[in-house]
Formats: C-alpha cells, structure tokens, sequence
C-alpha cells in the first residue's frame, strides 16, 4: 500500500493556459473534495479557480477573489451543490474562522476551493488537492499538486 500522495508538475506559460489547467483539474473533483492552493500575490490562484468552476459547469464569469467577503459561492447546474471559494489570507485565527463559517458543511453541500490555504492547513482534510503555485515568469506559472485521498 502506498501512502504518499500521488504528485503531478505542470507549467502554463499564459493565463489561458493556467484557466485550462483549471478545466483539467475539474475533472478530478467530485462533492466533499478540497482544493487547497498556496502561492504569493498575483499567481493564478483565482484564475486557476475560474477555470476550475467551468469544468465543473458554473458560470466562471461570476469567480472573483474572495479576499475582502471570505467567502464566494457559485452554484453548479442542475444541482443543489456549489463551489465554496474561500480566501484565508485576512483571517486571523483561519482554524476558529473555518469553524464559524461551517467548513463542514461547505464540503457536505459541494466542493471547497481554498486560497492561501498554507495558513490553516491543518482544517483542509481529505479528499483533498493540495496546489503549490510557484511564479517563474512575468505570466508562466508552475503549479505542483499533490492528490491527497
């Protein structure tokens, strides 16, 4: 039995390429999943997020960065289930606010995608994809995820 997390490296050289990494990885996903990403300002984070809500059907012109709300829901067609889009970087106790904004049943109603998610990664539990964004250009980007079940 193996129990290290499986580990895949991809490198986009445009947005367009990041926002189609997204749609890829959309694919893996299914309700209760977690994807938790980490990576300085201006890296994909919510650009990889919008590409991530097309694969999954939602309407990736209302993705936006949840900095200042915390939180962003974006609901998934022909279901009761949404996209929970959650950003950590104001917080500042992340594993008593996750608590109070009902984490758990974020990930019972849908999928979480968590943005600076290093700041509590101790809350974001399997099944979940960890994505380290590193910037290796003014717009190429290198994303490492690791698939944790």
């Amino acid at each position: 039995m193996n129990l290290e997390p499986k580990t895949e490296i991809f490198e986009t050289e445009t947005p367009d390429q990041t926002h189609q990494l997204g749609i890829q990885i959309a694919s893996k996903l299914s309700p209760g999943y977690c994807v938790s990403m980490s990576g300085g300002l201006g890296a994909g984070k919510t650009a990889l997020t919008r590409g991530i809500a097309e694969g999954l059907g939602a309407d990736s012109r209302l993705v936006s960065s949840p900095t200042y709300v915390l939180v962003n829901e974006y609901p998934l067609p022909d279901s009761e289930l949404f996209i929970f889009h959650l950003d950590l970087f104001r917080m500042n106790e992340p594993t008593t606010e996750l608590q109070d904004i009902g984490l758990d049943e974020m990930r019972n109603e849908g999928i979480v995608i968590t943005e600076w998610a290093d700041m509590a990664s101790n809350m974001l539990v399997p099944p979940c994809i960890k994505i380290a964004i590193d910037i290796t250009g003014m717009v190429s980007r290198k994303f490492t995820l690791q698939f944790i079940d």
